[in-house]
């Protein structure tokens, strides 16, 4: 399986790799990844990687059977199996999806309420409610938002066995995707620490350091999507 460097070091800009296999569909996969893979509302990352002889753009990863494919622009060449690569992702992009899926974590806080779906992207995102009725005062929910962003909170994760978060089904906040299992153990990211926590949820994406590094946010439209359900958008105000 590839090793996954996003998630012990989601800072890293640039690493080494190598090929281990192509799939059918032109992805390559690497014995270790840099990018993200498309999963749980965040996109995969984009890039570069380089080799002795050529390089090639990334427009995405994804999950495959092995590990993780980079996927490459359409028309690019490929390195061949056992070459070398030096990996580079697009930061700037990787930077705001971290922003926006921490801030989206402190957004399911202040609106404590089942979570029916969710998307991130670079300068913004949305989080699906099981939400009857609209917030009555949304100023009030963003002042909110705003506050714990700014209390510089520290973003840490940690580890537990599958049979752990079983028998503590209320760390469960997405009612749509399903913790990342499979390995045993689950991965959860806590915002706060000790009995200053704030959030604890399972999650497998890429998340900033610390909240202050989030910056300004707004919440944006408030959508009707079904009788029980509401979308609420998310906007990095700088």
């Amino acid at each position: 399986m590839t090793e996954t460097l996003f998630l012990t070091d989601p800072y890293a800009r640039e690493a080494e790799g190598t090929v281990t296999a192509l799939t059918a569909e032109g992805g390559l996969i690497l014995d270790r990844s840099l990018f993200y893979a498309t999963g749980g509302g965040q996109p995969g990352d984009s890039g570069a990687i380089a080799w002795d002889g050529g390089t090639a753009r990334i427009a995405t990863a994804v999950k495959a059977d092995g590990g993780i494919a980079l996927v490459p622009e359409e028309g690019a060449d490929l390195p061949p199996v056992g070459a070398c690569v030096t990996q580079r992702i697009d930061w700037d992009r990787r930077h705001g999806h971290m922003r926006v899926h921490t801030a989206l974590h402190l957004l399911s806080v202040v609106i404590p309420l089942p979570v029916t779906g969710g998307a991130i992207g670079a300068d913004k995102g949305r989080l699906d409610f099981a939400m009857p009725e609209p917030p009555e005062d949304v100023a009030a929910l963003e002042e909110a938002l705003n506050e714990l962003a700014a209390r510089d909170l520290p973003v840490t994760t940690e580890w537990i066995t599958d049979a752990e978060l079983d028998s503590n089904p209320g760390l469960v906040k997405t009612m749509s995707v399903q913790p990342p299992r499979g390995a045993g153990r689950v991965r959860l990211v806590r915002i706060g620490e000790g009995d200053a926590t704030v959030d604890l949820q399972p999650c497998g994406g890429t998340h900033v350091a610390r909240t202050g590094e989030i910056g300004p946010l707004r919440i944006g439209k408030v959508e009707n999507k079904g009788k029980q359900n509401r979308r609420v958008a998310l906007h990095l105000a700088s």
